[in-house]
């Protein structure tokens, strides 16, 4: 059972990584706005030196949490685009290599969704998970 202690720190930090997610969110989305593609595409996506590929992947994942918990959180619809771009400058700080890919919808999807998607992959797994399963790679970012 872990001390009092820890578990206090373990929770700070988990806020503390999703108050991260959250501001660069918040950044994405402003740069989507007003920003052209060609002026910051260059911070998404990272070529650097990989750890271990289990403790990468589950850093990976943990901080795909926080994105997804923090676009949840914020008072306005957080898209594919920006959620990414936060995953992206995170995993950058922490040195983990990825890519940025973006999509279109395959042919035959339902006429009432997104063309367009962008997700995150590390060693060839997307996330979120399952993000590729419906769409056609078009370009990637990165590793």
């Amino acid at each position: 059972m872990p001390t009092p202690e820890a578990w206090t720190r373990r929770t700070w930090t988990a806020r503390a990584r999703t108050a991260e997610a959250a501001a660069l969110l918040m950044i994405a989305r402003l740069l989507i706005a007003a920003v052209a593609l060609r002026r910051w595409r260059g911070s998404l996506g990272a070529v650097a030196r990989q750890p271990d590929a289990a403790d990468v992947m589950a850093l990976a994942s943990l901080l795909c949490r926080h994105v997804e918990r923090a676009a949840l959180r914020l008072p306005m619809e957080t898209k594919c685009l920006p959620r990414a771009m936060a995953l992206s400058w995170m995993l950058r700080r922490r040195s983990i290599a990825h890519a940025a890919v973006f999509g279109v919808r395959r042919s035959g999807a339902a006429p009432d969704t997104d063309t367009l998607h962008a997700w995150i992959e590390i060693a060839g797994q997307p996330l979120p998970a399952g993000s590729n399963r419906s769409w056609q790679e078009v370009f990637r970012l990165g590793a």
